[in-house]
């Protein structure tokens, strides 16, 4: 295993320290919350600049890999949550079971309200619709992870007021028990920071970095069954989107402002 800064390769020392110690994490078999060594002691291992270990980490930062946080020092980063954003519909319930995680949601609100111009223009009902209107908290592997707000068409799972939400699938429960079946969805996702509230239930500083997935998810018949807003920890989840090049024609990407 390279151990040292290869300076006749034409790759950049801070690429070649990334590889070392990502590979060191994983030799080493660290765990999430482990910490790493500090900055001076790695210019002073791997003899190189403060620069080049700056950028290194900044990497592995951005790539999920460590934490950084400022006056504790560098840690192993906890997995990020993976979520297909564009190409399957799924929820987090499946998404999370898929790494072999625990999802568990405290339920807030579980209730029946009239539907605002928001929610029914979403829905495409009119104003004053009844709606079942689900607030959760969920956390994965007991710790918080995203804060959800969902809203769906009372007519079509009236029972839904009596489900117990806790350790469910909501789309299961929809498509098993009331017969809804989800077809397709629309998906959009935008930053923002976290206030006070939100900061105090998801377990991060205020201003802190949430990634906000707001979805419409439609019936076979292109019936809106499902609208939510779910505001995530920005250190914890990533969003995950498919590509694929068509040759019979350009799809532009839509930027919404």
């Amino acid at each position: 295993m390279k151990t040292g800064i290869d300076r006749s390769s034409p790759l950049p020392f801070y690429h070649q320290l990334k590889e070392m110690l990502a590979a060191d994490i994983a030799r080493r078999n660290l765990s999430p919350g482990d910490r790493l060594p500090g900055d001076h002691e790695l210019c002073e291992r791997y003899d190189v600049s403060r620069t080049v270990v700056r950028q290194a980490l900044s990497d592995l930062e951005a790539a999920g890999v460590i934490d950084r946080v400022k006056g504790r020092g560098t840690f192993v980063a906890r997995p990020k949550i993976p979520e297909g954003l564009a190409q399957s519909l799924t929820g987090l319930y499946e998404d999370v079971a898929a790494r072999g995680s625990h999802l568990r949601s405290d339920v807030r609100r579980l209730e029946k309200i009239s539907a605002d111009d928001n929610i029914a223009a979403a829905l495409q009902i009119p104003v004053g619709s009844p709606v079942i209107s689900l607030e959760r908290l969920r956390f994965v592997d007991e710790e918080p992870w995203v804060l959800t707000v969902t809203h769906v068409p009372f007519a079509l799972a009236p029972g839904l007021l009596d489900e117990d939400l806790r350790d469910k699938s909501l789309y299961a429960v929809l498509e098993n028990t009331y017969g809804v079946r989800l077809s397709h969805g629309r998906r959009s996702i935008d930053a923002e920071t976290a206030t006070s509230a939100m900061a105090h239930d998801l377990g991060v500083k205020t201003g802190a970095a949430l990634l906000v997935l707001r979805s419409v998810s439609y019936g076979n018949d292109d019936t809106p069954v499902e609208m939510f807003v779910a505001y995530h920890r920005g250190d914890r989840s990533r969003f995950e989107v498919e590509l694929t090049r068509s040759t019979s024609g350009a799809q532009p990407l839509m930027l919404v402002t």
